[in-house]
């Protein structure tokens, strides 16, 4: 498997190592935080019902029928296979809870109190626990008892209502990013939680985090704008309102996204695209100028775009200093070498035996970077040998799988 450490090299320190992580969520938004934590050394020891397993499992392309994003979704991690309808599994859980640092969940309000696993319950067990709970609204309100999905999430935080053509039907962004925003929400509010268990006297917290409310929090100046203006903003394809120019240009060959927005930039960028009239217009020296003759300035980059190939116009604008991007397809990624020389692209080899690219690890630390140090397990690769590590007997375990309570590599 290959990482971010170089050949050779001793391990790197780990930045989260010697803290343990109970992951109990299925599909995105718990288990892409259990990622993270483990992708910097925490050792995540994921709950997951026998049999299928995750649901993720199962979800997009599959490769000798598992999905090739678990592969990425569950690196670093252990998978314990445990029946938690039962209460016997219900106490296994509780005992790896007691040993725990973090516990991670991303169950409907009310399912771990269900199984006698309150947060009241589980600090009695284990003081210091940082419980995570990532759900549709939050574990309190008035919606605490609806079903959300990332989705619902992007709709009701403010997202889905922007992302679109005037006009048109709102649209999804191509990506669950929802779930991964209460995810990295998430990550953050453990890292708080850790550092304040740390320096101010060892107590554990709960940390709630709604999906609506990670979306809700990355919107910038809606509210603010609606507050003071009763502005409601509104859906504006690929341009960025209020700022200019920035937008999707069509070329010969797709389409370019060009940044021309700060007020230097712009001239380099009338320059490059033989506008001096335009380079040279004092109305057009700030933001707001150029705001409110947008659709002139859009329209003469269009018209320079469009006789050009998207290569041709990204080379022009690096010239000038113009920030400028191709729309990246997953070819244009795994191709470019920039991903590459960053560790951006790694590969990884499965556990039935297949070599796979996949995303590297985000963010880059100097000292203690993050790793890929195993890959995703099968359905309960790890539960023979974590229930040793609680104690239980060969003949517990054997009783055990008898009854349906664990299963897995015993």
């Amino acid at each position: 498997m290959t990482s971010n450490t170089h050949s050779g090299a001793a391990p790197a320190p780990m930045a989260l190592q010697g803290v343990k992580v109970v992951e109990m969520g299925q599909l995105i938004a718990g288990p892409f935080c259990g990622k993270t934590l483990g992708e910097f050394g925490a050792e995540v020891i994921k709950i997951e019902p026998p049999g299928a397993g995750d649901p993720l499992r199962n979800w997009r392309l599959l490769q000798h029928g598992t999905s090739v994003w678990w592969q990425v979704q569950s690196r670093n991690k252990k998978s314990v296979a445990l029946d938690l309808r039962q209460k016997e599994a219900q106490d296994i859980a509780r005992r790896l809870i007691a040993e725990a640092d973090v516990l991670v969940e991303n169950f409907r309000p009310g399912t771990l109190e269900g199984w006698g696993m309150s947060p009241e319950e589980l600090h009695a067990l284990n003081p210091g626990l940082v419980m995570l709970r990532i759900s549709g609204y939050g574990q309190t309100g008035p919606y605490r008892d609806l079903p959300g999905f990332g989705v619902i999430g992007e709709a009701m935080g403010g997202l889905r209502h922007l992302t679109a053509e005037p006009g048109r039907v709102p649209v999804r962004v191509g990506v669950s990013i929802g779930d991964t925003l209460a995810a990295l929400h998430g990550v953050i509010g453990v890292m708080m939680a850790l550092y304040h268990r740390k320096v101010n006297g060892g107590a554990g917290q709960v940390i709630d985090v709604a999906l609506h409310e990670a979306v809700f929090n990355v919107m910038e100046s809606l509210l603010p704008e609606y507050s003071a203006f009763g502005a409601i903003r509104e859906a504006a394809g690929s341009a960025l309102p209020g700022i200019a120019p920035s937008n999707a240009y069509p070329c010969q060959d797709g389409w370019v996204l060009v940044a021309g927005n700060g007020d230097s930039i712009f001239k380099r960028l009338m320059a490059a695209i033989g506008r001096s009239d335009l380079e040279h217009d004092a109305g057009l020296g700030d933001n707001a100028g150029r705001v409110a003759r947008i659709t002139e300035i859009d329209a003469a980059i269009a018209d320079w775009t469009r006789t050009r190939t998207v290569q041709a116009v990204m080379d022009s604008l690096a010239a000038a200093r113009v920030p400028a991007g191709k729309v990246y397809t997953a070819r244009d990624i795994a191709e470019d070498p920039h991903y590459r020389a960053r560790g951006m692209i790694l590969t990884q080899h499965t556990r039935d035996g297949d070599r796979l690219e996949v995303p590297g690890i985000v963010p880059k630390l100097s000292a203690t970077p993050g790793t890929v140090r195993s890959s995703a397990p099968h359905v309960g690769d790890d539960t023979g040998s974590v229930l040793r590590g609680m104690g239980l007997s060969e003949a517990q375990i054997a009783e055990l799988r008898a009854r349906g309570i664990v299963a897995g590599a015993l």
